[in-house]
C-alpha cells in the first residue's frame, strides 16, 4: 500500500445500472454519478453473487458466496452464516478475514454509515469496522444519511488512510418523492411494457405481480401504507400506473445522486478529491415487469443481480480515464481488487478474484478478458433459484418459484430478448442442457471447498421455502380465485399442498 489510501464506497440500495445516464438511460437521473463515470471507469457487467440485501452484503463483507457463508435468505436458519464449529477458536476466521477487517489491519481507518446490520440482524456486517454510524430510521434515506456522511468527512477526510462505506435506502421502495419532483425528469421512461404485455402480466401471479404490486394483497397494511405515497400503486391497472412506477423509482435515484454530488463537493472542500478513490455500486437491482415481477427483487435474473459499478481511482490508468470494462465480475471480485491495491493479501477463504491489474492499467477491459467466462447467480429469500450468466445467455433453474408458477428451467437470449419475455428452453435444449451441467459442476466444486457439505438452499426448502412467502398461500389462493385466476390457484394447490393447507411456517412475530 502507498502511504495514503482513501476510499469512499457509496452503496445505493436497489440500483439498476440501466437507469443511470452513464449506462445509457435517457432521463437525467444521475448527473453526479455520470460525471464520476466520465472521470473514472464503468464496469459493464458487475453482478452480485447472491441476492437480495442480506445475502448480497454478506457476500461483499466476507468475500464469499452464499453457498459458503450459509447466509442466503432473510429469515430462518439461512439468514445467518453457518456456524464455524471447531474452526471458530478465540476469533472467528470469517470475521478476521472480512473485507473491513483486512483493510483495518493495514492501518486503514474503516467506517460504515448504514442501518443494514440492524435492519436485518446481520451483525457479521460490523466485523472489522472501526466506526459504525446509524441512528435508526433517520439514516434510512439519503436526506438522513447525508448529514452524517458530510460530518464524517469533515472529521476524517484528511487522515492518511481511510475507507468509508455509505449506504442509502433510495431508490428502494417506498417511493416517497413527489409528483412535482418526477416532472423534472421528463417523459423518457422505458416503453417496453406495452398494453398487451401489461394485460398479460395482469393474468400472472405471485407477490409483487402486476395485480399485487406491493406484496400479496393490495389491501394489506403494508400496501395501504405504501399507497399513501403518490408514486406508489398497489396494482398496475393502466400504462399511466406503469409510468408512475418508473417515476417513483427514478426520483429515488435522483435523490441518491444528489447525495453523491454533495459528498464529492465535500472531498473537494477538504482538498482530498484528487487522492480519494470513489466507488458507486449497489446490493442488487430491481425488476419492473421482467418475469412478471414489479417493484421488487426476488429472482436470480439479470435485473436483480446486475449492479452498477462506477469507479474513479486517481492514479490508476485503468480507472481514471472514462473507460468501460466489459468483463464479467462479481462484486466480491471488486472487493478483492481493492484489497490488492491497498497492499493486502486476498484471504484464501475468499471466492472473490482480484482484477487489480486491469484497474491499474486497463488490461483486458475492452475485450472483456479482465473478467470471468461465466457467473452463477443465487437467490433464496423470495424464490429458490440459481442461474448461469454467460456470453449473451441467462439460464435459470428454479427449486421454489415463490408462487410465480415459474417452470423448473428457463433460458433467455439477452441480446434478442433483454426483458426476459421468451423462454427458449424447448427451442434451444442443447444450450439449456449445457448450462444445467455447468451449474451442477459449480455446486459440486463449491461444496467440496466448503466447511459444510450442505447447500443452504436445501435448508431453505426444508424449512418451508423462502422466508418472504411463509404463511401467505391460503389467503393468496382465495385472492386468486376472487380475481379470476382460478387455474393458477389450482396449480399452486398442486405444487404446494402443505403450504396451501397452512402447514408451512407462519410469519414470525416481527416480519
Amino acid at each position: 500500500m502507498t502511504d495514503s489510501f482513501k476510499m469512499l464506497w457509496i452503496d445505493i440500495d436497489t440500483l439498476r445500472p440501466d437507469h443511470l445516464g452513464c449506462y445509457g438511460y435517457e432521463r437525467p437521473t444521475s448527473p453526479n454519478i455520470d460525471q464520476l463515470a466520465k472521470e473514472g471507469l464503468r464496469l459493464e457487467e458487475l453482478y452480485t453473487s447472491d441476492s437480495p440485501c442480506l445475502p448480497s452484503r454478506s457476500a461483499l463483507q466476507t468475500g464469499m458466496f452464499g453457498i459458503h457463508t450459509g447466509a442466503v435468505g432473510h429469515g430462518g436458519t439461512a439468514a445467518d452464516p453457518f456456524s464455524e464449529g471447531l474452526r471458530r477458536g478465540f476469533q472467528s476466521p470469517r470475521a478476521f478475514h472480512s473485507f473491513a477487517s483486512v483493510l483495518s489491519r493495514k492501518k486503514i481507518w474503516t467506517a460504515t454509515i448504514s442501518v443494514f446490520a440492524q435492519r436485518h440482524s446481520a451483525m457479521h456486517w460490523y466485523a472489522g469496522f472501526n466506526e459504525v454510524i446509524q441512528d435508526g430510521y433517520n439514516t434510512y434515506f439519503s436526506e438522513g444519511v447525508t448529514p452524517h456522511a458530510l460530518e464524517w468527512l469533515k472529521r476524517n477526510a484528511q487522515r492518511d488512510s481511510w475507507f468509508l462505506h455509505v449506504h442509502v435506502w433510495d431508490p428502494h421502495t417506498p417511493y416517497t418523492a413527489s409528483e412535482e419532483m418526477a416532472e423534472n425528469l421528463g417523459d423518457q421512461r422505458p416503453d417496453w411494457i406495452t398494453q398487451e404485455i401489461l394485460e398479460k402480466h395482469q393474468t400472472l401471479a405471485g407477490p409483487h405481480s402486476a395485480s399485487e404490486t406491493l406484496g400479496f394483497d393490495p389491501d394489506s397494511d403494508v400496501s395501504k401504507y405504501f399507497s399513501r405515497f403518490p408514486l406508489m400503486s398497489p396494482t398496475l391497472q393502466t400504462l399511466a400506473d406503469v409510468d408512475r412506477m418508473f417515476d417513483g423509482y427514478d426520483t429515488g435515484i435522483m435523490r441518491a445522486d444528489s447525495m453523491v454530488g454533495k459528498l464529492m463537493n465535500a472531498l473537494d472542500e477538504q482538498g482530498v478529491i484528487d487522492e480519494t478513490a470513489v466507488v458507486v455500486s449497489s446490493d442488487h437491482g430491481e425488476n419492473f415487469g421482467e418475469l412478471g415481477v414489479y417493484c421488487d427483487h426476488q429472482t436470480a435474473d439479470e435485473y436483480t443481480h446486475h449492479l452498477p459499478g462506477v469507479i474513479k481511482w486517481p492514479g490508476l490508468k485503468g480507472a481514471s480515464q472514462g473507460g468501460s470494462d466489459k468483463g464479467k465480475h462479481y462484486q466480491v471480485d471488486l472487493a478483492a481488487s481493492v484489497l490488492e491495491i491497498a497492499g493486502a493479501e486476498v484471504p484464501e477463504s475468499w471466492d472473490g478474484v482480484s482484477f487489480a491489474d486491469s484497474l491499474k492499467d486497463g488490461t483486458g477491459q475492452e475485450d472483456g478478458t479482465s473478467g470471468r467466462e461465466s457467473l452463477v447467480l443465487s437467490a433464496a429469500a423470495w424464490t429458490v433459484q440459481r442461474s448461469l450468466r454467460w456470453e449473451n445467455w441467462l439460464y435459470m433453474h428454479t427449486r421454489h418459484d415463490g408462487y410465480h408458477c415459474f417452470p423448473e428451467e428457463m433460458l433467455f437470449n439477452l441480446d434478442e430478448d433483454p426483458h426476459l419475455l421468451n423462454d427458449l428452453t424447448e427451442t434451444e435444449p442443447q444450450i439449456a442442457a449445457f448450462a444445467a451441467e455447468q451449474l451442477a459442476k459449480w455446486k459440486e466444486e463449491m461444496l467440496s471447498l466448503s466447511i459444510h457439505d450442505v447447500d443452504p438452499h436445501d435448508i431453505v426448502l426444508k424449512e418451508g421455502g423462502p422466508f418472504h412467502i411463509w404463511g401467505q398461500l391460503p389467503a393468496y389462493i382465495e385472492r386468486l380465485r376472487a380475481t379470476g385466476r382460478e387455474p393458477i390457484a389450482k396449480d399452486l394447490e398442486m405444487r404446494y399442498p402443505e403450504a396451501a393447507a397452512g402447514k408451512d411456517p407462519q410469519p414470525p412475530w416481527f416480519y
